[in-house]
């Protein structure tokens, strides 16, 4: 959020202080009147006073330290007064971020810390953790043979962390179902975009920036998939994909009925290895990127996601807005005394100067509080 401020408009919020800069009209004056007396002084000492060298003396002396003061003086009753300047505040838009979460049997293999799953949701946490969630929302699904739809765009960030938090140790889908052994990239696809149509049906269009991110261990290439990255290209919907596992794998787990019986299926690999042939081809074709998980670091990937969004959300919004100015007058208050400090001969003053600033300090600060 950038604020630009038109000085020229000021307003005030409590103009009835504002009578109060009488008092540093008349010590500036009164300091006119001793500024021109010293002058005075100054030119009849010069007449007066043979010296065998040159006599310098200040124009004006310790005078400038008061100067300074009665200017700060001067502005601080106008911070007092709650100076207003209309601001026009440019607001980018948000990001609507769909996860589409691989759950089925090969998520369990333990090539990387923990398991698959385990190790995406931990890096769903950190892409989580970045984001604002001032205007950004967040949607998830998760797919293996069948996609589940578990969290709707949302900008409450404890949705997607009840998610994350309870179903950190296992998917949702049982190793006991026929479908959890099946890999439906393009089903997945398919609900994560129909998750961005439905939330356009229910609440219209969203100005923030689309992104579909895919966090899977991958799977042979299949035509209907590229029709789903059609189908999202058409919706102006890049899809990037997240690798995660190993290139060397690790042993399936096994397969047990409801009744606790090890089954073997012959159709099933006995070792699951990353694809990342496939899930470059889709990043490529989806015109997003790839990463992988333990190539590329969490955060890394997580704000690169982040700032593709945003860069596609060229769309802003502009408000007008009272932008409080007080800040803006006791920092030049400040300065002014400041400057004024420079001009002090005596220890004995710069001590009284600090005291007074204090003093000062403290009064305005439970004055505007």
């Amino acid at each position: 959020m950038l604020p630009r401020i038109t000085f020229d408009q000021i307003a005030f919020a409590e103009p009835m202080y504002l009578w109060l800069l009488a008092v540093p009209s008349v010590l500036a004056a009164l300091w006119l009147w001793r500024f021109a007396a010293r002058r005075r002084d100054t030119r009849r000492l010069g007449r007066r006073r043979t010296l065998p060298i040159r006599e310098r003396l200040a124009v004006a002396g310790d005078l400038p330290f008061w100067l300074g003061l009665i200017l700060a003086l001067a502005v601080t009753i106008l911070a007092v007064a709650r100076p207003r300047g209309p601001a026009t505040v440019v607001r980018q838009t948000g990001l609507d971020l769909v996860i589409l979460q691989d759950a089925s049997a090969s998520m369990r293999v333990k090539d990387v810390q923990g398991d698959r799953w385990q190790r995406s949701m931990t890096f769903l946490r950190t892409v989580a953790n970045s984001l604002s969630w001032r205007d950004d929302r967040i949607a998830m699904a998760v797919f293996a043979r069948v996609a589940a739809p578990q969290v709707r765009l949302t900008k409450d960030p404890n949705t997607f962390f009840f998610f994350i938090d309870n179903l950190f140790k296992e998917p949702p889908f049982p190793l006991y179902a026929t479908g959890t052994w099946d890999t439906n990239m393009e089903r997945g696809l398919h609900w994560g975009l129909r998750l961005i149509e439905r939330d356009e049906e229910r609440h219209g269009r969203s100005p923030n920036a689309r992104l579909v991110v895919m966090v899977s261990d991958g799977q042979a290439w299949s035509g209907e998939i590229e029709m789903s990255l059609k189908h999202a290209a058409s919706l102006g919907v890049p899809v990037f994909a997240v690798g995660v596992g190993t290139l060397s794998g690790g042993p399936m787990p096994e397969y047990r009925n409801t009744r606790g019986e090890v089954e073997v299926d012959p159709e099933t690999p006995l070792r699951a290895r990353l694809d990342r042939t496939s899930l470059q081809r889709i990043a490529a074709v989806g015109g997003g990127r790839y990463f992988e998980l333990d190539r590329d670091g969490d955060r890394q990937i997580a704000n690169a996601l982040i700032d593709y969004g945003k860069r596609l959300a060229p769309t802003v919004t502009v408000t007008d807005e009272a932008e409080e100015l007080y800040w803006y007058f006791l920092c030049v208050a400040a300065a002014l005394a400041a400057a004024g400090v420079l001009f002090l001969r005596e220890r004995t003053e710069l001590w009284l100067q600090l005291a007074g600033a204090g003093l000062a300090l403290f009064t305005i600060t439970g004055a505007l509080t």
